[in-house]
């Protein structure tokens, strides 16, 4: 995905160096496991808590205190990659908004280093990167992106980046929509099971924003290249909650899914890359199954 040349958002708090990370071990935190679920049903969900499902007993925070520094060559140049991503979503969104007669109000990315505050709350990077609603804030640690591809054996594209922004707006755009609110108000009166499906409802229906993004960004700028779409398909299957949950336990529990299975994402994502059209909605398939 080409980015040379284009503007980088202003809408950016960088609060990267002024947090105090906590030592986090994944594999029996309690608490972390706790603030993940309210992150899924609170904030409208974020790719991050799947991906830290399968990394529970392979990473842990060590206790650092982040002072003032100097960041490489590399995670700047990763910083400038998420702004433009961020300006392109102002432009596409606001646009596509400006067509169903609506005005979008864009969020503001917060890039941050091991642990930060939000109005939902605080959490660290081992959470990935979420959106919350109370703020209309995305929260990213860039250090996910090298844990994307280590971890997970996705090899980082800037079209697979700009997916993990691009799901996060799309939780923004539910949130300006008002079905991020009315299906939290429906997760809260129903039983858990039916709450899950409702929540990979949202989920799916972030994805295919993701592919409505994608697919005005390129009609506007040309900027997709050959392989792009393959590599935000890539991580939409190393992301899905079938293939995480054999990995992590060796068999899925499809009532447990709050995200999606593999096929789930990846067509999600795909049929909104190709039809760019927001009439569609996940909301409208009436069978479940039939997602």
């Amino acid at each position: 995905m080409r980015l040379d040349g284009r503007r980088e958002s202003s809408n950016v708090e960088d609060r990267r160096g002024m947090s105090t990370g906590t030592k986090l071990g994944l594999g029996g935190g309690l608490g972390g496991i706790i603030l993940i679920a309210l992150m899924t049903f609170m904030q409208g969900g974020n790719l991050g808590d799947v991906v830290t499902n399968v990394l529970q007993q392979e990473m842990t925070q060590q206790t650092e205190t982040i002072g003032e520094q100097e960041f490489t060559e590399e995670e700047q140049a990763l910083a400038s990659d998420c702004k433009k991503i961020l300006a392109s979503t102002e432009d596409v969104w606001t646009e596509v908004f400006r067509q169903i007669g609506g005005t979008y109000t864009p969020p503001t990315l917060v890039l941050f280093t091991n642990q930060v505050n939000s109005a939902c709350g605080s959490a660290t990077a081992a959470v990935g990167p979420f959106y919350c609603s109370g703020d209309q804030k995305l929260y990213i640690d860039l250090s996910f992106f090298t844990q994307m591809k280590r971890q997970l054996g996705v090899e980082g594209n800037t079209f697979a980046y700009a997916y993990v922004i691009a799901h996060e707006i799309g939780h923004h755009v539910e949130y300006l929509t008002g079905t991020l609110a009315k299906t939290h108000q429906a997760m809260n009166q129903t039983d858990k099971v039916t709450a899950n499906q409702l929540s990979v409802r949202l989920e799916l229906l972030a994805d295919y924003y993701a592919g409505v993004w994608a697919h005005y960004e390129d009609r506007m700028n040309h900027s997709m290249e050959y392989g792009d779409l393959e590599k935000g398909l890539e991580l939409a299957k190393a992301i899905g909650d079938d293939w995480l949950q054999k990995k992590a336990q060796g068999r899925a529990t499809p009532e447990s899914f709050t995200h999606g299975t593999s096929e789930q994402r990846k067509r999600w994502l795909k049929r909104g890359y190709e039809t760019g059209n927001m009439q569609t909605t996940t909301f409208s398939v009436q069978n479940y199954n039939d997602l």
